[in-house]
Order: structure tokens, then C-alpha cells, then sequence
């Protein structure tokens, strides 16, 4: 059976007219009702929650169909939505926190690292057949997991500068006491022990702060990949979660009937890794989870859809992950290309690419072109478009 998943969306506020982040998510979340969004920390943030799925497709439609609410709403009052990591344009001084007992907490003891939290991720949630099973499944996927982070890659900018890296919401958000790679847990209760540990030491107040890469979730029986930064594209996220899911599958069935994973205890390189990966993005080298040495991206990329095949054929989605895959590879990482056009023109030309890719204008352009009648038909062929191959099946559609 095909295993259900879901996704967390996180978005920037901007001024359309300045491209400037603003706190300005309580206006916006007014005109929107339902559980499907909500606030974050900072004020300049809004995080939405899709459905669940078994389809990528159905994901896709679903993301989209998210992303223009949010748009519309933001639109009506001159704002507009943006998801990446990090907006080239901000300011600390001009944002505020969200209001509440938790957060203003959280203001209070982290100082500096809450006031800097002007960063958006990526989740993918992944059913898992219990807690237990979770907890183990987590040892065996985590050295992939900076692939994920390279696919998604889209902070190339902080507070007006050019960082350097591909993700710079990785390096901000590695500050926080509980992120950054997991350890190995044997069950669940091992890991939940360990978390009532850092409650109990007064450094986080809940569960709820426990920010590693990938976590077994406090509420669901799901496991909850946490490394990605926020995706421009709609098709990035879709790229991701079904990657993930392939890899939570194999995980899943290697441990099948096994107490323990096969962890050598060794876990320093994965922070090493995502260190890499947040510096290059695609661009650059990866870290070969295999050989623990230096690769081109393109080539651990491959590496990883070759290892996750039989879970993603199994569930077809093969042809269209690949497919979104190598038009990652071909097009470079957000960050790549909001880096380029602000060499061309600027950075506010910069978070007009952001907003567009959010708003998927060009899946909009591209479908009154074509003809095509809907989302899950534009994933199809964007996936298609970058192969040029046969049409990707989606399945559900």
C-alpha cells in the first residue's frame, strides 16, 4: 500500500512595491479561514498545511491550490507571498513576534536567535506503521538527507547581502539548540526519554522545540523530514516529498523484523554534510553518503534516485521524480538562479523571481499555452519537459 504524506509550507510576507518583508501575518490570516494556515514565531511568516496524500499528483494540486489562496489574500492588501528560505530584503528592526505565552517565551530566552528567525522551511510528513519503527527509520534515512537540503536550497541572501551559501536559513537555523542531525535511538521510548532530558535541563520548554533534521512527529504517527528550506517552486516540493517518502519506504522495510538499525554510531560527518550542502546547493560538491567523499551534485543526485528506485517504481512515482530531478539538475537550485538574476538586475528583481515561482506564473503561462486543463497535467509535463521522454504517470491521474 502506498504510504500517505503530507507537507507544511512556510512563506515570507513582502511589500509587492518594495520587495521589503513585513509583519503583516495577522492581516493576511484574516481573510483566510479553515485549519489550513496558521502563524508562525515571527509576524512576517505564515505557514499552511496540505492535505494528506497518497498521490503526488493530488499534492501537487493541493499545493497549488493552497499557494493562490494564500496569493489572493495577500494580494489584496499589496503584499505578496514568497517561499524560500531566507527574502534578500529585510530587516530585523521592522519585525515583530507573534503574539502568545510560548512565543514570547521563546523571544525572551533565545534573544538574537529568535529575533533572527526570519526563515522558512519545507516539512514532509510520511506515515509510519508505529512509533517504534519511526524512531529507527530515522538512523537509516538521515545520511541522504542533505541531498534533500541541496534540492531545495533557496537563501542565498540575508538582510540585503549576498551570504555565499545556497542556504543560508541552514546555517541560521543550526543556532537553535535542537537542530541539526538526530542521533539513534534503539525505540521510541529511548527517543522520547531523551527529549524529556532537554525539556527537564530548562534549554527548551516542549517537545515542540525539538528542531532536528527529521523527527518522529509529537502528535502523528508520522515521521517529519525538517532539513529543506522553503521551495519556490511547487514542483521542488513535490520533487522532495516524493523522494523522501521513497527513502522513508526502503527504510521502513529494511528494518523490517529487526530490532536495531545498522548504525556504526558515527554522526558527526551528516552535520559535516548538510555544511556542504548549504554552501553549494547543486552548484557545487556534494557529500557521497556511500564513500563519505566529495562528489558532484549531479552525481550523488542520481545516486540517490538509482537507491530509492524500487520505492518510488513501486509506488509510481518513478518516472516522475526522476523526470523533476534532472530538471532541478538542469536548472540549477533557486538559489542558483535568484543569485543570477540579481547579478543581472537586482535584488528586488530578485524577489520578483521568488514571488513568481511561488505564485507558479510560469506553470500559468505555460498551460494557457499549451492547452493544458490543470495542475496535476502541468507536473506531468514539466517532469516531461525536462527529460524529454515519454509522459511522466502521476499516480491518481
Amino acid at each position: 500500500m502506498t504510504v500517505r504524506i503530507g507537507v507544511e509550507e512556510e512563506f515570507h510576507l513582502v511589500e509587492l512595491e518594495t520587495g521589503l518583508l513585513v509583519p503583516r501575518a495577522d492581516t493576511v490570516l484574516e481573510r483566510l479561514c479553515g485549519p489550513t494556515f496558521t502563524t508562525e514565531l515571527q509576524q512576517a511568516t505564515v505557514e499552511s498545511n496540505s492535505g494528506v496524500h497518497t498521490s503526488l499528483g493530488d499534492l501537487y494540486d493541493d499545493i497549488v491550490g493552497t499557494r493562490h489562496r494564500l496569493d489572493a489574500a495577500a494580494s489584496a492588501h499589496g503584499l505578496a507571498a514568497v517561499a524560500a528560505g531566507t527574502v534578500p530584503l529585510a530587516s530585523t528592526a521592522d519585525i515583530h513576534p507573534t503574539g502568545g505565552r510560548r512565543y514570547r517565551r521563546m523571544v525572551d530566552e533565545y534573544r538574537m536567535v529568535a529575533d533572527e528567525q526570519l526563515i522558512c522551511g519545507t516539512h514532509v510528513h510520511v506515515d509510519a506503521p508505529d512509533r517504534d519503527l519511526a524512531v529507527r527509520m530515522m538512523c537509516e534515512v538521515s545520511p541522504w538527507l542533505h541531498v534533500l537540503l541541496a534540492l531545495s536550497a533557496s537563501s542565498p541572501f540575508w538582510l540585503g547581502a549576498d551570504t555565499g551559501y545556497a542556504s543560508w536559513r541552514t546555517m541560521l537555523w543550526q543556532r537553535w539548540p535542537t537542530a541539526g542531525p538526530v542521533g539513534c535511538f534503539a525505540d521510541a521510548a529511548g527517543y522520547d526519554a531523551a527529549v524529556q532530558d532537554l525539556i527537564d535541563s530548562g534549554v527548551i520548554s516542549d517537545a515542540g522545540m525539538i528542531y532536528y533534521d527529521i523527527r518522529p512527529s509529537a502528535h502523528q504517527q508520522t515521521l517529519e523530514l525538517r532539513i529543506c528550506d522553503a521551495c519556490p517552486r511547487a514542483e521542488t516540493v513535490v520533487l522532495v516529498a516524493g523522494l523522501f517518502r521513497a527513502l522513508a519506504t526502503e527504510a521502513r522495510d529494511r528494518l523490517a523484523g529487526t530490532r536495531t538499525p545498522a548504525c556504526e554510531g558515527r554522526h558527526e560527518w551528516l552535520r559535516a554534510a548538510s555544511w556542504r550542502a548549504a554552501r553549494s546547493g547543486l552548484e557545487g560538491n556534494l557529500i557521497d553518503p556511500c564513500t563519505r567523499h566529495e562528489a558532484p551534485a549531479p552525481r550523488v543526485v542520481r545516486a540517490l534516485l538509482e537507491r530509492v528506485r524500487p520505492a518510488l517504481e513501486a509506488a509510481g512515482d518513478w518516472q516522475t521524480v526522476r523526470d523533476l530531478a534532472e530538471r532541478a539538475l538542469k536548472d540549477g537550485s533557486a538559489a542558483h538562479r535568484m543569485r543570477r538574476t540579481a547579478a543581472a538586475e537586482d535584488l528586488l528583481a530578485c524577489t520578483d523571481l521568488a514571488i513568481a515561482e511561488t505564485r507558479g506564473d510560469a506553470a500559468r503561462r505555460h498551460r494557457t499555452a499549451t492547452g493544458l486543463p490543470g495542475n496535476a497535467n502541468s507536473l506531468e509535463r514539466t517532469a516531461q519537459d525536462a527529460a524529454g521522454s515519454r509522459p511522466a504517470k502521476i499516480a491518481g491521474h
